[in-house]
């Protein structure tokens, strides 16, 4: 089965190739540099995944795909969640926003205990620039420091899955997609496509 996913981050597309396997050939906007991806305005990940998904619909035939994800800390309220990829600044890289993060925390003196955190992904599908799914998946963990490893990306060096002594950034890619948060809402979006099929 053909997907497009609308992004044109070489790093979520490789995962979402990895996440879904053989049956599914995935490809992203770089192909299509026409096609704007919309800005994110929306307030939530769900918003953002949605707003991408009937844009790109609108414009190409295929089963579209776009999710939203990103880092809520608790003790900084949920921050930075839709913002994490723009946390530091609209052009920031991963280490600057991981920089600002653990600055944050400590400028509030929160202690390694008190940083509990989850990643939440949201996928939405679409095709024709209607909705057919929206899926979700959530790994809770806690925010560690320095940062260790240096598979992943974006926060995956100080992000430590409950239950587990290693980053996101330590593991191999295998069994972090076991566990993530993008793993968990790719395999319900996986059997919403099957049935589709």
């Amino acid at each position: 089965m053909d997907l497009l996913l609308a992004t044109r981050n070489p790093n979520k597309t490789r995962e979402f190739h990895e996440l879904l396997g053989q049956a599914f050939d995935v490809i992203d906007l770089s192909s299509f540099l026409e096609i704007a991806i919309p800005e994110e305005t929306g307030r939530t990940f769900e918003e953002n995944a949605t707003l991408k998904a009937i844009a790109a619909s609108k414009k190409l035939p295929n089963l579209v795909i776009a999710d939203d994800s990103g880092l809520e800390v608790d003790a900084l309220g949920g921050a930075p969640g839709i913002f994490s990829a723009r946390y530091a600044g609209e052009n920031a890289n991963s280490k600057e926003n991981i920089s600002k993060l653990l600055h944050e925390l400590r400028a509030q003196n929160i202690a390694t205990e008190k940083r509990s955190a989850r990643f939440r992904c949201v996928i939405a599908l679409a095709q024709d620039g209607k909705v057919l799914g929206v899926f979700e998946g959530l790994v809770e963990g806690k925010i560690v420091e320095p940062p260790r490893g240096s598979g992943g990306f974006g926060y995956d060096p100080i992000f430590e899955p409950k239950g587990f002594d290693q980053t996101f950034a330590e593991m191999t890619p295998e069994s972090k997609n076991k566990i993530s948060h993008r793993g968990q809402a790719i395999a319900t979006l996986r059997d919403a496509l099957r049935e589709i099929d």
